[in-house]
């Protein structure tokens, strides 16, 4: 693709038919209009509107599934095989979203929950203080995800439990940002959230593509993490502010903020066993049992931290010599 950091004011169905080819972006990361007169939603939260960049364009909400149809069929168009996207998706109308994405062949990895730190006020039923991510993979090639990215194997909290398998629960709680007496977008995504999902499934110099631009969040994310952006946004008057603002991000320039994982204990996880590594596992595993009095489960432990392999992996191994 030869528009790599290039950003349309046009609508993201028009624009991608016209800008981006076939097979060309690695990883999208979008959060569409919900169709719930996005322009009035400052009447649910204590912010002032004077900041808010004029001319929101929301969908109606007896278009919205006809809409989410046809920018789908282009996201999964534009998608390389192996190529991720995330939809950011209120309630109202998750399953207009949902029963586009199953009109194509992209194939559901997770359905997030990312709750966040303050939310609509009620009187009358319960506060809704979350939204969904809908993480989906193109078919055709194994797609990108970091296992290991942000915490190591090792790494655990004061309870003992992985950091690694916290950090990848489908239950995500990451505050939204502040932005007093800042020009801003109606709704924006704070940058820890797209730091996650941009380190777990895309690359350095990977595309990142976000048909819905708006405060333009993701590509000034995914260009501070050394990728490559582009993009639509239809509201004129914000494209041509942030416009300005994408335009001043250094690449590179949020690598400082992305949790590096320590080194990791099992370095030889996932690497083929060959018949001299089988029989150093057992020639080690007999000698431990002959000198010591550790159980079996205690031995195992042990040479899962010295030969960087996985317990299963290793208990596997065993089980088949009938040790």
């Amino acid at each position: 693709m030869d528009n790599i950091n290039k950003f349309y004011n046009i609508d993201c169905i028009e624009g991608s038919q016209k800008y981006l080819s076939d097979n060309s972006i690695d990883l999208i990361i979008t959060d569409p209009p919900y169709g719930i007169n996005g322009d009035k939603l400052h009447k649910h939260y204590n912010r002032r509107e004077e900041f808010v960049i004029d001319g929101y364009i929301e969908i109606p909400q007896k278009e919205y599934a006809e809409f989410s149809e046809k920018w789908i069929k282009e996201a999964e168009r534009v998608l390389k095989p192996g190529g991720s996207i995330y939809i950011v998706s209120g309630y109202t109308n998750l399953v207009d979203i949902l029963n586009a994405l199953k009109k194509t062949k992209l194939k559901e990895l997770n359905h997030i929950i990312w709750k966040y730190n303050f939310g609509v006020y009620t009187k009358n039923k319960y506060v809704s203080s979350h939204y969904h991510i809908l993480y989906y993979t193109k078919p055709g090639k194994k797609h990108t995800f970091n296992t290991f990215c942000r915490y190591s194997d090792s790494e655990k909290n004061e309870m003992d439990r992985s950091l690694n398998y916290i950090d990848r629960e489908d239950v995500w709680i990451i505050n939204r940002e502040y932005k007093p007496a800042k020009k801003k977008n109606k709704n924006e995504l704070p940058t820890e959230l797209l730091i996650k999902m941009i380190s777990y499934s895309s690359n350095i110099n990977d595309i990142v593509c976000d048909f819905f631009l708006g405060s333009f969040s993701t590509a000034k994310v995914a260009i501070g993490l050394n990728r490559n952006a582009c993009g639509f946004e239809l509201n004129e008057n914000v494209y041509n502010y942030q416009i300005k603002e994408v335009n001043r991000i250094q690449k590179g320039s949020l690598l400082y903020r992305v949790k590096q994982p320590e080194q990791m204990s099992l370095f030889n996880q996932g690497q083929k066993w060959s018949e001299n590594d089988k029989s150093n596992l057992i020639n080690k595993y007999l000698l431990i049992k002959q000198k010591n009095n550790k159980s079996k489960k205690e031995i195992i432990k042990d040479l899962s931290l010295e030969l960087g392999r996985g317990i299963f992996s290793i208990t596997n191994i065993l089980k088949r010599e009938n040790l």
